[in-house]
């Protein structure tokens, strides 16, 4: 395996690169790339030690990682990103964790945690948003006969939002949510559209699902949370997103944001179109 040389100049350029080359990794780098596409707000503040910890491999894994996708060490990729960084105000990422160093262990102070991290992961969607991917997303799913939906688990109350929307849009669209565990893959037609919302570590029914109607000749549209999220693996068009977590757990502040506006943006192309 040949190492990149030419490190990424971009925040950018590291994260086309990171999508492109993840399948060709071994196991740990693997684990690191995975890591990585799932938490790239944290490089800028966290240590090589923190960020191997976390991904479940030696220091020395990831260093390679960071060798191999072009850099000398990790202090030369953290160097990017924190570059990156400094280009926006305020730093959220630095805030929160900052506020969680200074304690309290109120109901209030809980609060103020979950609204800090929205904040954050509203600031990160909106720096790293890629217009054309969503352009491209609302087209599809504008001239699309039948919209399915599919997002379990923590995605859920996305998927379930977005049908809201298109039902008060009168956008023909089906919810696909496994209630009594009756699939409705069947009513997947070519021409259709599917929008599969799914985060790691990934629901199966939701790649399944993907992976079937890819087959069947309908477009898929993804919103997930890694550049190297398997939904890729269907053709589909992909909307990242990440959220900023507080302790293990996640709000919904930035996914919610997109796919409200996505929504919004496919019933407007339809009434547009006549």
């Amino acid at each position: 395996m040949v190492s990149t040389t030419t490190p990424p100049a971009t925040v950018a350029e590291f994260q086309d690169r990171l999508a492109e080359i993840s399948d060709t990794l071994p196991r740990r780098l693997r684990q690191c790339a995975d890591h990585v596409a799932r938490h790239s707000d944290r490089i800028a503040i966290s240590t090589v030690a923190e960020m191997s910890a976390a991904a479940g491999v030696q220091p020395s894994a990831f260093m390679r990682f960071c060798q191999f996708m072009g850099f000398s060490g990790y202090s030369q990729m953290q160097r990017l990103f924190r570059e990156e960084q400094a280009r926006r105000w305020p730093d959220y990422a630095t805030r929160l964790e900052n506020m969680r160093k200074s304690g309290g262990d109120t109901p209030a102070a809980l609060v103020a945690e979950f609204i800090e991290a929205g904040r954050g992961s509203l600031e990160n969607l909106a720096t790293s948003l890629d217009a054309d991917a969503l352009k491209a997303a609302v087209a599809t799913l504008a001239r699309a006969p039948l919209v399915h939906v599919m997002g379990l688990s923590r995605a859920f109350p996305v998927a379930a939002y977005l049908v809201y929307i298109f039902e008060k849009m009168d956008i023909p669209a089906l919810l696909h949510d496994r209630v009594g565990n009756i699939d409705h893959r069947h009513t997947v037609r070519r021409g259709d559209v599917l929008l599969a919302i799914s985060f790691a570590p990934y629901s199966p029914e939701t790649l399944e699902l993907a992976n079937y109607s890819n087959e069947r000749g309908a477009q898929v549209i993804a919103i997930t949370d890694a550049l190297n999220s398997p939904l890729r693996s269907c053709s589909a068009v992909t909307l990242s997103v990440s959220e900023i977590d507080v302790g293990a757990f996640r709000t919904l502040s930035a996914t919610l944001s997109l796919a409200t506006a996505l929504g919004v943006a496919v019933g407007t192309a339809r009434r547009n179109r006549g």
